[in-house]
């Protein structure tokens, strides 16, 4: 276990997720796991998932070990490193707080409430199902598949506070902006890889479990609560390299777009049609690599293209 955790650190995190302390002197991988009561191997999938990519068969796995992995990892983000990173942004933004320190907070805790409720559902909706299905009790109106479809990678929007930071946020002490974004980067690898263990440890494990019931059919239930999809936030269409600074009528464009106005509004208001909106748009999120109204609306105040006063 030493061996494994000292040339792979990011297990340090699997380690405590399934209950295991460390102060495990020169005991072995098995060792350890029986010693803490932990499933040794789903244990060694997760970690063979996340080093190494490799998906392990199934029928040795245990559910219910998998879930309290899940379940723990979710506690360690919204208790703790969420909350960790946003204090330390709070330490790097200009105090008082002028317009542009508000909207990057806000911007977080905007983020920080769509993973809330993100881990939320899962937590009131997919893993009682679980239980439900160890106990052999299995419901035709839900499956996982149902999960499966609006499960999305809720690291995405990191991505725009990562940008704002590095390109277009001025500071005066360059250490605690580094400290910050430093935590920003690991923690989006982090939810990258308890997203990764979902879609390709838990799902296909539950869908196997399932599939015992041979008349199992997967109806269409609505969600305990309305899940704010990231794919409507960030378009993978969206995603490419800086193209060189904004024109004058994107400028005019993202102005509008930062006072909270409609495409439509804006088309009225700069006398253009929707679609030209809707191009702008797509171009300048293109150039910015910033994805999200919010992300905008902060680039918008740094530059001075709106005044804080007009933001709806």
């Amino acid at each position: 276990m030493g061996d494994l955790i000292c040339n792979n650190y990011p297990m340090l995190f699997v380690m405590s997720r399934f209950g295991i302390p460390p102060g495990f002197g020169n005991k072995t991988i098995e060792q350890v796991c029986r010693q803490n009561h932990v499933h040794t191997s789903t244990f060694l999938a997760v970690v063979n998932l996340l080093i190494a990519g490799e998906q392990t068969s199934f029928n040795n796995l245990s559910l219910s070990c998998l879930v309290n992995y899940l379940h723990n990892s979710h506690s360690h983000f919204l208790d703790i490193r969420l909350p960790t990173i946003r204090k330390k942004l709070l330490k790097t933004l200009k105090t008082p707080l002028d317009s542009v320190g508000k909207a990057v907070l806000r911007f977080y805790d905007q983020y920080v409430e769509q993973v809330q409720t993100h881990m939320a559902y899962e937590e009131e909706t997919v893993f009682p199902y679980v239980q439900s299905l160890l106990q052999g009790k299995q419901s035709g109106q839900y499956c996982i598949e149902i999960f499966s479809r609006q499960h999305d990678n809720i690291e995405a929007k990191l991505s725009d506070l990562k940008n704002i930071l590095i390109k277009y946020y001025p500071t005066g002490n360059p250490h605690e902006l580094n400290n910050v974004l430093f935590d920003i980067f690991a923690c989006a690898q982090d939810l990258a890889s308890h997203n990764y263990v979902e879609d390709n440890l838990f799902v296909p494990l539950i869908t196997q479990w399932e599939q015992k019931d041979p008349d199992k059919r997967c109806g269409e239930r609505p969600p305990a609560k309305e899940i704010v999809s990231e794919k409507e936030i960030v378009s993978d269409t969206l995603r490419a390299a800086d193209t060189g600074e904004l024109s004058k009528r994107e400028k005019e464009v993202l102005t509008e777009i930062a006072k909270g106005y409609t495409n439509k509004e804006i088309a009225d208001r700069l006398f253009i049609s929707v679609h030209t909106v809707m191009t702008h748009r797509k171009n300048i999120m293109h150039k910015l690599k910033i994805h999200s109204l919010s992300g905008l609306t902060i680039y918008a105040l740094l530059n001075n293209l709106v005044d804080p006063n007009q933001i709806i």
